[in-house]
């Protein structure tokens, strides 16, 4: 019990230090769904720096199952830790023990596993498994590794066909479609354009993904003009 209030608190005393109040403000008037009283203010930077500090020690296991965490900057460095785990069943098992306790986009985001470049191949079949759930964040967590790692020479058009299969109410899980196939419409126009032109999307996730594809630099100025034609009128 002594070593786990140890690292629990060193790690609350070294995110308290590096606080950066202005940024907390900021940073929390960003996220609707966390509590003001739960952000610290912690920048990325220092954040990623002090995740590759905690790797490396014997004891971080601790930290990791210090579960759910009280603060949400804990939960940021939590992401950037499981991010640092070079072995890929370690990796994916503490991804899959965090998700459910993750309850914001930055966290959900920011979470991305550098051993997931090696290991494409058995990744799918996780994030098959992430397609399916009922939680909001694991569902987008699932869409953002898939556009990640699966938009170039990974490819295949089987996924962006799993994604517009997923149909939500919930706001984090649509706008992560709508950025998925914008982006898909940047690396893999002529593939992922049908799905615009027959409809497949909701009609919200529609009008948005073609409003991110026309704000992007990688669209064409004639695509983009036809894209703008395919915009559903939503009453």
């Amino acid at each position: 019990m002594a070593r786990k209030l140890m690292i629990i608190d060193e790690i609350r005393d070294e995110l308290f230090r590096l606080q950066d109040e202005k940024y907390r403000d900021f940073q929390g008037k960003l996220m609707p769904t966390v509590a003001a009283d739960t952000v610290i203010g912690v920048r990325t930077p220092a954040l990623r720096k002090f995740a590759k500090e905690l790797v490396k020690r014997s004891d971080i296991q601790v930290f990791l199952n210090d579960l759910p965490h009280r603060y949400f900057d804990e939960n940021q460095l939590h992401a950037f830790v499981i991010s640092e785990i070079k072995d890929y069943e370690e990796c994916v098992a503490e991804v899959n023990r965090f998700l459910p306790f993750v309850n914001n986009w930055a966290t959900c985001d920011q979470m991305s596993p550098k051993v997931f470049k090696k290991h494409r191949k058995e990744l799918i079949e996780q994030i098959k498994l992430w397609l399916r759930s009922d939680e909001v964040y694991t569902i987008r967590f699932g869409i953002g590794m898939l556009m990640q790692h699966y938009l170039d020479e990974d490819f295949d058009p089987e996924y962006p066909q799993m994604v517009a299969g997923i149909r939500s109410d919930e706001y984090y899980v649509r706008m992560v479609i709508a950025w998925y196939f914008a982006t898909a419409l940047a690396k893999q126009y002529d593939v992922i354009l049908p799905f615009i032109e027959e409809r497949r999307l909701d009609a919200w996730t529609h009008n948005k993904a073609i409003q991110k594809s026309i704000e992007s630099f990688r669209i064409t100025v004639g695509q983009k003009e036809y894209l703008k034609s395919l915009k559903i009128k939503i009453s």
